[in-house]
């Protein structure tokens, strides 16, 4: 593979002895991951129904490499029920490090296409709320496909440049996770098309960037919280330099180390101004040294100092649009349901707070508890779509189905993964099923393969009507 002869002396600087070993890893095949969804099965469960062989990656706790070239994990139905993401093995790190609790606030600043927007809405257990924004707002819409496929349903989807976020969100995470736009080094063994990308728009150019996302998130961050910002690169510019950036632009912040593997490298202070020796707390991944490709990984911690925030002059010109943690604004009141509407939710065997429901436009949403107003943010999603208010009838949601679990909901259908009506369901089809209900049986049934919800149908004489989301189907 050609590599740029400028890159290729930056690395020579950078690795010195082990640049020949680096380079012998273009000659290796990529590495294939998969992470298990938390959010619906645990790793030791999942591993006694995978399909295929899979090894553990011994740095994830939840994740697997396997076969890329044998199987194909996307053409299963376990996929379609939000079992599992496939993700670059390295890329899985950044989510794991950063410590999320259960009922915290958390942004993901550039969260497309969701491979770490997913795990860390696993770590919430449907508690708190995730922000999940891309400034994208085609990738924003498949961010919240596969964050509804995970069955995450306390989160807000934005498709803002971040800095527009800051004054909607003073102090107001508790985390924070910056995958930040990058040069892409990491990648030029799995995606060949990122040489030439990088010849285009280098680290000089995403380094401007960089700084500015950076201390744009660290304004929303609260005392106390913790940031994680990683790119996908080697470059120091784009890397140390950023940290050292951040922490004299706002002096508050503390780099933190992190749960360490043998194959981890130390991040390089001597190609910082400052020199730091904290700064080799961070985490480089080079694809020499561990059976992924190359990332960077720095954890932070926001004391209770001043920082100059990004946002504070536009928060004064538009009259402080912030919502303060203690004053966080949630959906209106209880009122009285559409009687189609709370007929089906008393059908649900899980706890529905009817403060958190909010109709617009005859959808109905399940709010996640503290949403702040959203006036002045474009926004794809803010929490949970139960569903849709018809005529006389109310229709649950395919984002409903991924959320609940087998036990959540009264009318089943569950399907062996043998059955080949589990693939025909996904396909949009019509399906017999007077071998699994009575004569009488009918209304919205869930559809789930060996216990994990798929999607919903309306039953009727023994016959299934397929309520599968259309641009979701399984295609042949």
């Amino acid at each position: 593979m050609k590599l740029p002869e400028a890159f290729e002396e930056k690395m020579r600087l950078l690795l010195q002895e082990e640049y020949e070993e680096y380079l012998q890893c273009f000659e290796e095949p990529r590495h294939y991951g998969l992470r298990v969804n938390t959010n619906k099965i645990s790793a030791e469960e999942f591993l006694k129904i995978a399909p295929w062989p899979l090894r553990p990656i011994p740095w994830i706790s939840n994740g697997f490499y396997y076969d890329g070239d044998q199987v194909q994990p996307a053409k299963h139905p376990y996929y379609f029920a939000g079992l599992y993401y496939l993700q670059e093995p390295s890329a899985m790190t950044p989510a794991s490090r950063l410590p999320v609790e259960p009922g915290e606030l958390v942004l993901d600043v550039c969260a497309a296409p969701g491979g770490k927007a997913t795990e860390l809405g696993a770590k919430l257990r449907g508690t708190g709320m995730l922000v999940a924004n891309d400034i994208s707002n085609s990738r924003a819409r498949g961010l919240l496909k596969n964050l509804e496929l995970s069955g995450t349903g306390n989160l807000l989807i934005t498709s803002e440049e971040p800095g527009r976020l800051v004054p909607h969100f003073p102090e107001f995470f508790d985390k924070i996770l910056i995958d930040a736009p990058c040069s892409g080094e990491g990648m030029f063994r799995k995606e060949k098309k990122m040489v030439k990308a990088w010849e285009e728009h280098g680290p000089e150019f995403f380094s401007k960037l960089q700084r500015s996302i950076v201390t744009q998130a660290a304004s929303m961050l609260r005392p106390g919280g913790m940031l994680l910002y990683s790119t996908c690169t080697f470059d120091p510019r784009e890397n140390e330099q950023i940290i050292e950036y951040l922490m004299e632009a706002c002096p508050e912040f503390e780099i933190c180390g992190m749960e360490g593997y043998e194959g981890f490298a130390p991040g390089r202070p001597e190609f910082t101004e400052g020199k730091n020796p904290e700064l080799k707390k961070t985490v480089r991944i080079f694809p020499h040294k561990m059976q992924g490709e190359g990332h960077f990984i720095a954890l932070l911690r926001k004391r209770d100092l001043a920082c100059q925030k990004p946002g504070d002059l536009e928060a004064e010109r538009t009259g402080g649009k912030g919502i303060s943690r203690a004053g966080k604004q949630g959906a209106a009141g209880k009122k009285k349901l559409p009687e189609e509407l709370d007929a089906f939710l008393g059908g649900l065997r899980t706890d529905i707070d009817p403060c958190r429901l909010e109709i617009r436009e005859d959808r109905v949403y399940y709010m996640p508890e503290g949403m702040p107003k959203l006036r002045g943010i474009r926004f794809l999603r803010s929490g949970l779509l139960l569903g849709e208010l018809k005529k006389n009838r109310f229709e649950p949601g395919q984002a409903l189905a991924m959320y609940l679990k087998k036990e959540e909901y009264e009318n089943i259908l569950d399907l062996s993964v043998e059955d080949d009506r589990v693939i025909r369901y996904l396909k949009g089809e019509t399906l017999e099923v007077e071998d699994l209900v009575s004569a009488g049986a009918k209304g919205w049934y869930l559809v789930c393969v060996d216990g994990y919800p798929l999607g919903f149908g309306k039953l009727a004489s023994q016959v299934l009507k397929n309520k599968y989301l259309p641009g979701w189907r399984w295609m042949s």
